[in-house]
């Protein structure tokens, strides 16, 4: 599907043109908000705390805090939906699912040699997980494969959602997600990509984990746009819950990953404008949840980014501008840097 208007920065030349599907209804999360506790303040002192936490954004030392927006955000407006559980919708009439399992690529990770250069962030590893994949609604018999997730079973992976004009989340995903390596290759980071368009579907969740497990990132984080119903508007990251079930033990990356979320989340409010969620996370753009895969089966420090609504006309706006996206990768990379420089 084309994109909606012209953009003028060339990156949309990374899609193919076909109609990659679209999903009807949103998504529904089956999460629950974090709970925040937010002392009352006075007025002037609540101002001079969201200053500081937009500019300064979060530190290591002293205790996790709310992103702004709690007091003057609408909260659980509408039912909230989530990434890992989109349910794939019936591929279009014209592409029959796959009868045969389709074999990924070999190539699994997409790593550019300009990556490791010199710069602040050389020696660090990040691994960027564009969710979902222009070509899963072609693939619905494999992706609906069940994979162990340590504390239940999944869905493979799922196709995602779209705006009501068609442009799809694993578009977006992909977009964002090369935008941010340039950035961090250009600060001497190694990036590498869980999939890259080089994959007809997938990879699995408990791959796409693995991937960053193996490469031994000091930073993963799953770039994602959410199908809530119109209305519901902005962004939240999604932290990963203490799980240790099966295959999954998430206790040690805890802390580390809510302070990736928490500086991610500072610096994309900054640099894009974008609100935190007015449906979930009551106000504080932050959510944690125990039901994704990829949180679950990672062993290194991660998030997952859900960048805006693809279904409210507002944020659809932003995510189908490509300067927006621009911003969303500079964003997002800025948050990185703070977590990976401390």
């Amino acid at each position: 599907m084309s994109y909606v208007g012209p953009e003028p920065d060339g990156f949309d030349d990374f899609y193919p043109d076909g109609d990659p599907g679209r999903k009807g209804g949103g998504r529904r999360f089956r999460g629950r908000p974090v709970l925040v506790g937010i002392a009352v303040l006075v007025p002037t002192a609540l101002a001079a705390w969201l200053v500081w936490q937009v500019v300064s954004g979060p530190r290591d030392s002293g205790p996790s805090r709310m992103l702004p927006g709690g007091a003057a955000s609408t909260s659980a407006a509408g039912t909230p939906s989530a990434p890992d559980a989109k349910e794939p919708s019936a591929s279009p009439s014209k592409s029959a699912p796959s009868k045969t399992p389709s074999k990924p690529a070999a190539s699994k990770t997409s790593s550019n040699p300009a990556g490791g250069g010199s710069g602040p962030l050389k020696g660090k590893v990040v691994v960027i997980d564009p969710g979902h994949n222009p070509g899963n609604f072609q693939h619905t018999a494999d992706i609906n494969r069940k994979v162990n997730v340590g504390n239940a079973s999944k869905e493979c992976d799922t196709t995602g959602t779209s705006t009501n004009a068609g442009y799809t989340e694993a578009q977006f995903t992909l977009d964002v997600s090369r935008r941010l390596r340039t950035i961090l290759e250009q600060q001497g980071a190694t990036v590498k990509l869980t999939q890259d368009g080089d994959r007809s579907w997938g990879p699995c969740v408990d791959e796409r984990a693995r991937i960053g497990n193996q490469a031994k990132a000091d930073a993963a984080i799953s770039l994602h746009a959410d199908g809530s119903a119109a209305g519901n508007r902005g962004f939240h990251v999604i932290l990963p819950a203490s799980v240790h079930a099966g295959g999954a033990d998430t206790r040690r990356i805890v802390a580390p990953s809510r302070d990736l979320g928490e500086r991610v989340a500072g610096k994309f409010l900054q640099v894009t404008g974008e609100p935190p969620s007015n449906y979930i996370g009551g106000g504080t753009g932050l959510d944690t949840r125990s039901d994704l895969g990829g949180l679950n089966l990672s062993s290194v420090p991660k998030v997952f980014l859900e960048c805006g609504n693809m279904r409210d006309t507002q944020d659809a706006g932003r995510l189908t501008s490509g300067a927006w996206r621009q911003k969303a990768a500079q964003g997002i990379s800025e948050g990185i840097v703070s977590f990976l420089r401390g």
